[in-house]
């Protein structure tokens, strides 16, 4: 009987025992990175295929507003800097001849300067001629600086085409994180504007569980340490994952009203998160439980 009571303690407290392994040290919520992508550009919305649930890559385009106008405002420019350039051509053509007309010209002074050494011309032939080869080159200079001004205008119109071409970039609205799409705030066929959301994108690969510690585990945790994460699995069995702790608050802040009795409420506890990989089983918004 002695041996039979012995027996039945022993087996009391190897319970326990194994009890207290299996409690767990912080509690909290799973969370999810969310991304809201928003409308760069203003217009109607030509494509908008993805539905919520449907998975997207990184990068990939998930709408595609309506490009009509820039494309429009892109063709005046071109016809402006097709017409700009003509000026320029028409300037060359002009300082062609201009030079043409001062060669001619340096051949009558050759052969000015060779009749004054025999005195068969004069001197104000000789300069007549110079003086209308240096108003010729004067008109080239002038020229010149008006190819400066196009120039310049052309680059105003560069800017401005680079800028359409921007916005035509922008027009297809693309997913900058890889994810799943939980939430759509438009569809195709409808007008949308500059800043306006149009879906929200949650990255679950990797989940955030968020928890809250006693100071008195404070010591026992620290950044970069794994841990174990538990989910329920059925009504009284649990689902057990390698956690990462990420964060942890340095600020005391009250405990979170998910606590329900009053004791708990008034207790001062640290926010710590761990970064959980996700094999589909947790979602945002779900309890879990960490074993430090």
């Amino acid at each position: 009987m002695k041996t039979r009571s012995l027996i039945i303690i022993a087996a009391i407290i190897l319970t326990s025992c194994n009890n207290k392994t299996d409690e767990a040290d912080a509690f909290g919520n799973f969370e999810a990175t969310e991304v809201i992508v928003s409308a760069e550009t203003s217009g109607k919305i030509l494509k908008f295929d993805l539905n919520e649930g449907s998975e997207t890559d990184k990068e990939s385009e998930i709408a595609l507003i309506d490009t009509t106008l820039f494309h429009l405002q892109k063709s005046e420019i071109n016809a402006s800097m097709m017409s700009v350039r003509t000026r320029i051509s028409t300037i060359n053509a002009q300082n062609e001849i201009l030079n043409q007309q001062i060669a001619n010209l340096n051949v009558n002074i050759n052969r000015i300067e060779k009749m004054l050494k025999d005195d068969a011309a004069t001197q104000k032939q000789y300069d007549d001629l110079t003086g209308q080869v240096a108003v010729l080159q004067k008109q080239i200079a002038a020229n010149n600086t008006q190819k400066t001004s196009i120039a310049a205008e052309l680059s105003v119109y560069e800017s401005k085409k680079a800028t359409l071409n921007e916005q035509v970039t922008r027009s297809s609205v693309k997913s900058p994180i890889k994810g799943i799409i939980i939430e759509k705030y438009s569809e195709a066929g409808e007008l949308t504007a500059a800043g306006k959301p149009l879906a929200k994108i949650a990255d679950l690969s990797l989940m955030k569980l968020k928890v809250y510690v006693s100071g008195a585990q404070l010591g026992g945790i620290k950044i970069g340490q794994e841990c174990t994460v538990r989910v329920d699995d059925g009504e009284k069995d649990y689902a057990s994952f390698t956690g990462t702790i990420t964060y942890i608050s340095g600020k005391a802040e009250f405990t979170p009203k998910i606590i329900q009795t009053k004791e708990e409420r008034v207790t001062l506890v640290y926010a710590v998160t761990i970064d959980v990989k996700n094999d589909g089983t947790m979602k945002s918004g779900m309890p879990g439980e960490a074993i430090f």
